[in-house]
């Protein structure tokens, strides 16, 4: 192929690779299996005539030591018949052990005769002589045996000196088959080294060089090149991709310009959407009301699409209405109409439940069931895009931008004003939670209120409810005596109200940072010092070197120590007071006392004194914490706070936040 041949049709994806008979890998992983075959095979050849040399070497000297025995056998038959101490049967023993093996083989010595039929015929008649002639000659024991022994023994040793000679000619010439086949295996891997350098260079380097010479062309720019494809190997497949590339690059190359241009204006689009999606995050971040936060969400959104109108509505979906949040650009008629209100009255409705709706020209797009037009067409709007606003909770709202003009939404448009609805949603999701979360704040905290009332102030007014009542009756009476009694009695129950009005007030104002604990705790002990006349001890020990409690477990610890102190001075009557603290493993807190103490018994079946131990319980529950009374009449109370190891695990987050200071408390001459 020239390099002005027009570029090779793209192949299909079942062709795209070449056949498994025609790969390059199987062309080589066949060559190499039929070297290693050769090579195996002569490898395997010199080593079998190696095996038979070795063998046949064992069976020359075997076969050659027959002549020493039978002679041996000869000088022990004479020193018999001298009556000399001889050797006879075993030198006899020894030579029929000798023609044993020489016929048998030994393959572990290994020791064999060769394969030729002449050699174990020659075998054959060495050991026929043997058995015939000279071995009955040795063992007769005859006088005359010796001579006739020595007479015939000229023969056998001719016949064997004949089979070595036999063996040795047979070996040599398996010597020299071995000569040959090495040889034939130098030449074969000198052969095959150039024969597999040559197939190497045809088949991997020099179609490599071709691409390598393509590459340089491209390089320079020569588009218009083409490879030849020669072969349906990997290369062939390389050499056509190479071919669609430099299509595809010379396509590339004269429109490049335009590609540019399209590519930069599509990153220019993604960055003012992610500009916008920005700047509309920060926006919802920073409002305060939903309506606010519609009304800004609205006017941004109209101004990026240049929209000629808008509105934003939340969806009641008991009642199948939307409630208008913001409008812009609309007529008051349009925004407050009851059609566009209702859920299943408009496009807009229909958005709730299809999450986008688009309709390029009202007037020509009345919904099904309409008798004319939709009211915005009425309006003069021609265009209309409806995106649903949606939360975790389903469905919320939608928002509507309106067009006076013919207008087709892109795709990627559409997913833009998708994702603004979707964080306008959660922002007014969040709101929702917000206000939520602050009235259940509000909530918890005037049940706080109430119970801190009903267990100080509230019976403190009962108590001077019945003094009144008292008095009242004493005056009507004119008993001066009586009301002379009564009346010191009121002045303490207005003070001890006064005490708990300002102890609350002191409760509710308190706030506290990290580790603010232990100046809390001591301010409101030297404070229990000053209210009354029990001698109260503090011992605060926080060598664990555990981390601190976060800021609302810290407060409720102090309330706890608070309400404890509080019914020391209230009802205890004690003469001391010990409070003790400390943070190692897991926080404790300990109040005793030595007053009066109580039946805890009988306090269970008195609804009208419960002396804040309910307070207390509740905070240690909202704590996670155990807290244990032990009280009994005239033995004081103990009230143990315990925070198990790893309940303050919050406060670990909340190390580094910034130090809250106390706010003002109120000074002990105020009320």
């Amino acid at each position: 192929m020239s390099d002005t041949d027009p570029p090779a049709a793209p192949a299909t994806a079942a062709s795209a690779l070449p056949a498994l008979r025609h790969r390059l890998s199987t062309r080589i992983i066949s060559l190499s299996l039929a070297v290693l075959l050769v090579v195996l095979g002569m490898i395997s050849g010199t080593l079998w005539l190696s095996w038979k040399l070795e063998g046949a070497g064992a069976a020359i000297n075997d076969a050659g030591s027959l002549r020493m025995r039978a002679n041996r056998v000869a000088i022990e038959l004479t020193l018999a018949q001298t009556g000399r101490a001889n050797d006879l049967a075993a030198q006899v023993q020894a030579l029929d052990a000798t023609l044993a093996l020489l016929k048998k083989g030994d393959a572990a010595r290994p020791l064999f005769l060769p394969d030729e039929p002449a050699i174990h015929a020659q075998m054959a008649r060495v050991t026929h002589d043997w058995q015939q002639r000279l071995r009955p000659l040795a063992l007769t024991g005859a006088r005359e045996a010796p001579a006739a022994y020595v007479a015939a023994l000229p023969g056998f040793v001719a016949q064997a000196d004949r089979l070595v000679g036999m063996i040795e000619h047979d070996s040599a010439r398996k010597t020299d088959l071995l000569r040959l086949s090495q040889i034939a295996l130098a030449l074969m891997a000198c052969i095959g080294t150039v024969a597999v350098i040559y197939l190497l260079y045809l088949w991997i380097i020099l179609p490599v060089l071709r691409l390598q010479d393509g590459l340089r062309r491209m390089a320079a720019r020569e588009f218009s090149l083409r490879l030849p494809v020669e072969s349906r190997d990997e290369f062939g497949t390389l050499s056509e991709g190479f071919n669609r590339m430099a299509g595809e690059l010379q396509g590339l190359y004269h429109d490049l310009a335009s590609r540019v241009a399209q590519k930069t204006a599509e990153l220019e689009r993604h960055n003012r959407d992610l500009e916008t999606l920005y700047e509309m995050a920060a926006f919802l971040n920073q409002a305060a009301d939903a309506e606010t936060m519609a009304q800004g969400f609205l006017a941004r959104v109209m101004r990026q699409f240049d929209a000629d109108g808008g509105s934003v509505r939340a969806l009641d979906s008991r009642h199948g209405r939307m409630h208008l949040l913001a409008a812009a650009g609309l007529p008051a008629a349009l925004a407050e109409a009851d059609s566009c209100a209702s859920a299943i009255g408009c496009h807009c409705g229909d958005a709730t439940r299809q999450a986008v709706v688009t309709i390029v020209d009202l007037r020509g797009a009345p919904r099904a069931g309409a008798a004319d037009e939709t009211p915005c067409g009425r309006d003069g709007f021609q265009s209309l895009a409806a995106f649903r606003i949606e939360s975790q909770r389903g469905a919320t709202g939608m928002f509507a931008l309106h067009f006076r003009t013919p207008r087709k939404l892109p795709a990627s448009d559409r997913q833009l004003l998708q994702t603004l609805a979707q964080h306008l949603g959660t922002a007014l999701e969040h709101l929702r939670l917000s206000a939520t979360a602050r009235q259940l704040a509000v909530v918890e905290e005037r049940n706080l209120v109430a119970q801190g009332l009903h267990d100080s102030i509230a019976q403190g007014l009962n108590y001077l409810n019945l003094q009144v009542q008292l008095l009242d009756d004493a005056v009507a009476r004119e008993d001066l005596a009586e009301t002379r009694e009564l009346v010191p009695m009121l002045r303490h129950g207005v003070e001890e109200s006064y005490q708990d009005v300002r102890e609350l007030l002191n409760n509710f104002r308190s706030r506290l940072a990290t580790g603010e604990l232990r100046p809390a705790v001591e301010e409101t002990v030297e404070r229990f010092r000053r209210q009354c006349r029990t001698e109260a001890t503090l011992a605060i020990d926080e060598r664990g070197g555990a981390w601190p409690l976060a800021p609302e477990q810290q407060l409720q610890v102090l309330f706890i120590l608070q309400e404890a102190l509080s019914n020391v001075r209230k009802h205890a009557m004690a003469a001391h007071v010990a409070v003790a603290l400390s943070h190692g493993r897991e926080f404790r807190l300990v109040v005793q006392d030595d007053g009066e103490g109580f039946d805890p018994d009988e306090l269970a079946t008195r609804a009208d004194a419960h002396i804040g131990l309910s307070i207390m319980r509740e905070r240690a529950a909202r704590l996670g914490a155990q807290l244990h009374v032990q009280a009994s009449p005239g033995r004081g109370v103990r009230i143990e706070l315990v925070l198990p190891a790893g309940s303050a695990g919050a406060a670990r987050q909340d190390r580094t936040a910034t130090p809250i200071t106390s706010l003002n408390r109120l000074s002990e001459t105020q009320p």
